[in-house]
Order: C-alpha cells, then structure tokens, then sequence
C-alpha cells in the first residue's frame, strides 16, 4: 500500500461518496461505475460523510479480499483528510526512522507495538541513551474551524485507558509520550474535544501533570503521499 517513502504504490482512484453503512461500508460513485469499497476507520468519523464528498479510492489486486477497493483520502471542506487508521503507526514508524518527528530523533532502537502488560499494547517503545519511553498514536480526523484539529471525534473509554496507563509507565521509570497525527491539511492548532469527552479531557489534564508529553504533529497529504509535514501547537481553554 505504502513504499518506504510513504507513497502509495499504486495512483488512487477519484470519486463522490454516496454513503457510508455498517461502520466498514462505503459506496463511491467513480467515473464508469459505482462501488463499494472497504472504510479502515471504524470511528465516528464525524464532519466527513456528506453525500458527494471528493474520495480517493486505492484498488487492492488480493484474490482472498471480497472488497477491491478501500478508503483512503476524502476531501471535506477543502482539506484532504486521511481517513485509514491502519496507517497512522506506518507514518509515525516513517517519521521516527526519518528524524520528523523533533522531540524524538535519533533514537538508539526503535520497536512496535510492544505490551507494557496483559491489557496493554502501546504502539512505540524507542530507547535512547538507555532510556526507555512508550509512545501511543492517535489519529486525528475532526476539525470543526478552518484551523483547529480536534481528538477525539467521539466518546474513547479506550482512549482514557491509554492515558491512565502512560502514567503508569511513568511511574515505573519510564518516559510516556502521546502523539496526536493530524491527518488532516492545512491544521495549525490542535485541541481535546472535551465537549465530546470530558473525561478524555480530564484524564488529558491528569497525565499532562503527572508528565506525560503530549505532541501534536500534521501530514502532508496528498492523493500520492502522505508524510509528517509539521508540528502544532496544542491549545487548551
């Protein structure tokens, strides 16, 4: 899907989106025909469902797959927005391996979703000078203004669970670092939705005080690539 450069192997297919049904169902109408193709985003997905929506379309050639094609750009209020969750840890990989992501560079070794315990899987565990930091990922498609991405797009039990145990970990020794890929374009700010979920929000608060360090980081997106491009500031009111 993805080559080590972060482009997609093959060129997307252009389309509007008539619907979205059963959480994993799209229906897309292309030049010659209509499909229906796979949604790798089992979110809300809240802002970028309306019908004759701009979608991109990438066509899969697997014989054991029912569905050809899937999901993964829709264009929503003039922004190009990455909709598949299943690439967010291959863009955050890429961006650690490539020195994008600031606070992390040059990293002595690097390994993906490692267990902190029998409940918990986290997404990165990198060392570095002998010390060990967990890294969880959340991808973010919400923006509700012009500038401003926003996690999460729905209630996230899951997502506090995560929080609660970076603080853990950071009890044990470790350092706890959460980033926020805004898969969305031009973003400048990000912020938690706390109208959403308070009590992400809250938790949010609680692991920003006991030390969990919080990044926000923005894709360059386009229908050939998708890559870390820059950070944002994360705001809170």
């Amino acid at each position: 899907m993805y080559n080590s450069k972060m482009k997609f192997t093959k060129s997307l297919l252009k389309g509007k989106l008539i619907k979205r049904y059963k959480r994993f169902f799209v229906d897309v109408k292309l030049i010659k025909e209509t499909v229906t193709a796979h949604c790798p985003n089992t979110g809300s997905m809240k802002g970028l469902l309306d019908k004759g929506n701009e979608v991109y379309l990438l066509k899969n050639n697997d014989p054991k797959r029912k569905l050809k094609y899937s999901l993964e750009i829709i264009k929503a209020k003039k922004n190009l927005v990455g909709v598949n969750t299943h690439m967010a840890n291959k863009i955050v990989s890429h961006g650690l391996d490539n020195n994008l992501i600031n606070e992390l560079k040059n990293s002595d070794k690097i390994r993906p979703e490692v267990f902190y315990n029998k409940e918990t899987r986290f997404d990165f565990l990198i060392e570095k000078k002998e010390k060990k930091s967990f890294i969880e990922v959340k991808n973010v498609t919400l923006f509700r203004d012009a500038k401003t991405a926003e996690f999460p797009d729905a209630i996230t039990a899951r997502g506090s669970k995560h929080l609660i145990t970076l603080i853990d970990a950071i009890k044990k020794g470790y350092k706890a670092y959460l980033i926020f890929l805004v898969q969305i374009q031009n973003m400048e700010k990000f912020k938690i939705a706390k109208d959403i979920d308070k009590e992400y929000y809250n938790n949010y608060l609680i692991a920003k005080k006991a030390g969990v360090n919080f990044l926000a980081y923005r894709c360059k997106i386009s229908s050939k690539q998708i890559l870390i491009e820059k950070k944002l500031q994360i705001v809170n009111d």
